[in-house]
């Protein structure tokens, strides 16, 4: 039986979840989050795309992300999971698939909800009892608010 097609739409924000396959961790030290990222800032670059918030949780990772063009998510996203993979696999010698299925993407409105997404994904680490305060938390965009990076873009900026 054949997917759905993914919904996409022009200027669109989404929230993304991809999931290592069997839900198996995808990062087993701090350099391969710290790997995930520089490759996120790196796509960012290439990609032109906005990034509202991210977390890295060991089994998978959250994005917000904004993109101009519908088109960029596929490109974006399978970019991202490709190079990850490439580099997980050479790095602990292992095969096949990282990412298990394809990542999930969710449309969601620049308002209210957006802002509740963000608190429910950079407050991920504290439910999953990774640690007890947020700020805690490496990995995730929550300690990036509020501070100029290269990384997060702005909400509120026209």
């Amino acid at each position: 039986m054949p997917r759905t097609a993914r919904v996409t739409v022009e200027n669109g924000c989404y929230h993304i979840i991809t999931r290592g396959n069997q839900k198996q961790f995808v990062f087993l030290e701090p350099y391969d989050y710290e790997k995930y990222i520089s490759m996120l800032t790196r796509y960012k670059k290439k990609y032109k795309f906005k990034l509202y918030s991210f977390c890295l949780m060991p089994n998978h990772v959250h994005l917000i992300i904004e993109v101009s063009n519908a088109n960029l998510l596929n490109k974006i996203m399978g970019s991202l999971n490709l190079s990850y993979t490439l580099y997980f696999n050479l790095k602990y010698h292992k095969v096949g698939h990282l990412w298990q299925d394809r990542f999930k993407s969710k449309i969601i409105e620049k308002s209210a909800y957006l802002i509740g997404c963000i608190n429910y994904i950079e407050a991920n680490p504290v439910r999953a009892s990774l640690t007890s305060q947020m700020k805690e938390y490496r990995w995730s965009s929550y300690n990036l608010r509020g501070f100029r990076n290269n990384l997060l873009d702005d909400l509120f900026a026209v």
